[in-house]
């Protein structure tokens, strides 16, 4: 890939903003420094905008195998890359599961060919594939993902000696997705005889309760307590749950740890009014205080990573009466554009930001050599123009499914270049026709 040297950079990197240069030689970043000159390099001038780390999101369903009318990896990882979004982890509940190990490579296959960001595959949990859990191989795999309550996919886990078993059983991080089943089904059953299936949907997170998440979450913790696993609890929507995580204990001693995604941080049970199913999210998004008290655990430190949950259909499966509309939407073109919104309100810091969704991310999976702005680290880099005010419309959206919930949203700052391993993959609107994406390897 030859040289490239970027120039006139302010860069935001592990608690601090400082202005630098940037010599990327193949893959990674050989010299940061001020003044660097170069004959043989390809200059970029940044003209004083931001340098990022790429973010990094360690929660996406990019639909392959089996649901590619709703995404491929193909097309969600370019949007992903216009986002910003250099690294992804997916999910297993794809057609079929991954939850055996040829399953888990044939995804790692389809992505060699096909990602433009960065990738690796959660592996799924089953009630009856401990053995297969057993054989992975832990510096390959960024982790198991568990779905304590049934979601997209038919995964419920609720097998309780299988579960114990498997926490016991695995070094690798494992991921909850955190609702309990038997509260969901009891309220769905009192409000589908109220109304059918035609409930409103201003009542999904009634139905998916704080209870319901806080069973689940405080269910997981204790087991995690009690067997010594390592758990990091997905997408996190209640106030409730916040008192079950710490912030006494630094990121890379924390054996438990907390996710956050962009829409419980962005939209509340008001915006069910407007937004209809297009923000129906399992698990739901919440009352207003429910988001305060999300966003005090993310900036004191009880909640470590923000993700985005990236789940696509299509716009005639979400145009649908209230049980029959499936959970889930688009984010990765929209996640650090959001958060950086959010930076322009007061919300949080652009440290505070870039260690949320870049360097916690790095830690808490143990990615080798990315999440930072580092000599010798990969150069998966990204460029912001904090002064560019666009509206978010279908001809500007990339996702397969062609819509997003922040349609007709005006963000005040964009993504002009993302590099991911040294290459130029996005710059000033276009996306490159070649990848230069990795599997993702963990130094554990």
């Amino acid at each position: 890939m030859g040289k490239v040297l970027i120039k006139n950079a302010r860069a935001v990197n592990e608690g601090t903003q400082f202005e630098t240069d940037v010599l990327i030689e193949n893959e990674r970043i050989v010299r940061m420094d001020a003044n660097i000159s170069d004959a043989n390099a390809n200059v970029v001038d940044f003209d004083g905008n931001l340098l990022l780390p790429g973010v990094i999101d360690d929660q996406v369903h990019f639909r392959e195998p089996g649901l590619t009318h709703k995404g491929t990896i193909y097309t969600e990882s370019r949007a992903a890359v216009a986002g910003g979004i250099t690294t992804f982890m997916e999910q297993p509940n794809t057609i079929p599961q991954t939850t055996t190990i040829e399953e888990h490579e044939s995804k790692f296959a389809i992505a060699s060919k096909s990602s433009f960001a960065n990738y690796s595959f959660k592996f799924g949990g089953t009630n009856d594939n401990l053995e297969e859990i057993k054989r992975l191989d832990k510096n390959s795999c960024s982790g198991i993902k568990l779905f304590l309550g049934s979601s997209t996919g038919n995964m419920l886990v609720d097998n309780e000696a299988v579960l114990e078993n498997i926490f016991r059983n695995t070094e690798l991080v494992i991921s909850t997705h955190c609702e309990d089943e038997g509260t969901i089904r009891a309220n769905m059953a009192h409000y589908k005889e109220k109304y059918g299936d035609d409930i409103p949907v201003e009542l999904h997170p009634v139905i998916r309760s704080a209870e319901a998440c806080y069973l689940s979450s405080s269910k997981a913790i204790a087991l995690a307590k009690k067997t010594g696993a390592r758990l990091h609890v997905f997408h996190l929507s209640t106030a409730k749950e916040m008192d079950l995580f710490t912030n006494k204990i630094p990121l890379g001693e924390k054996k438990i740890t907390a996710e956050v995604c962009i829409h419980h941080l962005w939209f509340s049970d008001e915006d069910y009014r407007d937004k209809g199913t297009l923000i129906k999210w399992n698990p739901a998004v919440k009352s207003a205080t429910d988001r305060a008290a999300l966003w005090e655990a993310l900036l004191d430190d009880r909640i470590d990573v923000i993700a985005t949950d990236h789940a696509p259909h299509t716009l005639e499966e979400k145009d649908n009466v209230y049980t029959k509309a499936p959970s889930g939407g688009p984010l990765v073109q929209h996640a650090l554009v959001a958060m950086l919104q959010k930076h322009k309100e007061g919300r949080l810091s652009l440290e505070q930001l870039v260690q949320k969704m870049c360097h916690n991310p790095a830690i808490l999976f143990d990615i080798e050599k990315r999440g930072y702005i580092r000599e010798g680290y990969f150069a998966d880099l990204v460029e912001v123009d904090m002064d560019f005010n666009w509206e978010v419309k279908k001809p500007n959206i990339l996702y397969k499914c062609g819509w997003s919930p922040f349609e007709g949203t005006t963000f005040g700052t964009r993504i002009k270049r993302t590099f991911v391993n040294g290459h130029l993959a996005y710059g000033n609107g276009v996306l490159s026709d070649e990848s230069k994406a990795m599997r993702l390897t963990f130094d554990r």
